[in-house]
């Protein structure tokens, strides 16, 4: 079947969403060529479809794997995703695949993981999905030389790489200014917090009561956590979306949110201290110089057993200091109520920043919407 010229299909996160690379090049292709909002649509889940229906009224949605999406899917002359696709659907030989993927990676990836924890997938299966998907992309978005790399290794990529930063980092450049980021605080609380501390850990693999179903518990206590920081601290919980609901807070409702939803470039935007772990997030706020604080509580287990990591995660790489257990957690915290930054850690920011941020400049989403355009050619 022919596609049709100029149609594109986006999907984040298989569906569940409409968020990160491919909410900012749709964006941004719309700004280029506001027409094209009749070619474009977003897949999603169905059981998502209402609420994102109303969330964005503007964007054309198709439910996907129904009747009415194939229709779409099989003749888009573009996907944009951030994910992969089900190995049982065929992609069209004339559409072009622009994967964006979702995140510099710390953690091993695909094929470069020895041993997979996923209930109901076996190491060689999931290593042979991967390659299989990764062959079906005609580009691939590149952050930095270091995700290049490990893209091109544990996805066996050989296609053509868009070596140009992450779309969706474009506004932490845009953004960074006093009004954006008051306007974000007035949106999401309905007020001024003076201080903005989000606690944003990855999710571990093999935390599952089931399969599909996992689990999450806070690895400090919320009441030691507020008595270490400033009065005026609002603490932001940025869950993985699969434990989103496991998180208890009672009795904080008022200092604490949970968003598991909002688009964590504009909680990038107000936070002014990131508490992390393993969590990609690290190199998408490097871009921003703030102060960061790693708390990996179980890294023994996590970097040996479970994933392994690209590089060695150590107090002398990371762009801030690192507690391995709940009382340097809160001292650490103390120091930076104290402090109002790491001064040890500047260094090792800058060079972080300029290790996995040097590419990012705004304009990767205008470069992909320009390549869009042009028909997929990239001169």
């Amino acid at each position: 079947m022919p596609v049709k010229k100029g149609s594109v299909v986006f999907e984040s996160f298989n569906g569940k969403d409409v968020s990160d690379n491919p909410l900012a090049i749709y964006k941004q292709l719309l700004k280029d060529d506001p027409t094209a909002t009749k070619r474009c649509y977003f897949s999603v889940k169905p059981s998502e479809y209402r609420k994102l229906s109303s969330t964005y009224p503007d964007i054309h949605f198709i439910r996907r794997f129904t009747p009415g999406w194939v229709k779409y899917i099989a003749r888009a002359d573009f996907w944009v995703m951030n994910s992969r696709m089900p190995k049982w659907w065929k992609k069209n030989s004339q559409t072009t695949f622009i994967q964006t993927w979702h995140g510099t990676p710390l953690k091993k990836l695909g094929v470069d993981i020895d041993n997979v924890e996923i209930p109901g997938s076996s190491t060689a299966e999931y290593h042979q999905e991967f390659i299989d998907e990764a062959a079906r992309w005609d580009y691939l978005i590149a952050p930095n030389q270091y995700s290049h790399d490990i893209f091109k290794s544990a996805f066996k990529y050989s296609g053509h790489f868009l070596d140009i930063g992450y779309p969706r980092n474009d506004v932490l450049y845009s953004g960074n200014n006093a009004d954006s980021i008051a306007k974000i605080k007035q949106n999401l609380f309905g007020f001024q917090p003076k201080q903005v501390v989000m606690y944003a850990p990855t999710w571990r693999d093999d935390d599952f009561s089931e399969k599909g179903k996992y689990k999450f518990t806070l690895p400090f206590d919320l009441a030691e956590f507020f008595d270490k920081v400033s009065a005026e601290t609002l603490l932001v919980i940025r869950p993985h979306y699969l434990v989103k609901d496991s998180i208890d807070i009672t009795g904080f409702e008022d200092r604490v949110k949970i968003l598991a939803d909002v688009d964590i470039n504009q909680l990038y935007l107000i936070t002014d201290l990131l508490i992390t772990d393993y969590s990609s997030v690290m190199f998408d706020y490097a871009n921003l110089k703030r102060p960061m604080l790693f708390y990996p509580y179980d890294l023994a287990h996590y970097r040996d057993q479970l994933r392994g990591f690209y590089f060695d995660y150590n107090q002398d790489n990371l762009p801030g200091p690192m507690a391995l257990h709940e009382a340097d957690f809160y001292q650490i915290l103390k120091q930076y109520a104290v402090e109002g930054n790491f001064t040890n850690y500047i260094a090792n920011l800058n060079a972080f920043n300029e290790k996995f941020c040097s590419w990012e400049s705004g304009e990767a989403s205008e470069k992909v919407s320009q390549l869009i355009l042009k028909g997929g050619k990239t001169q």
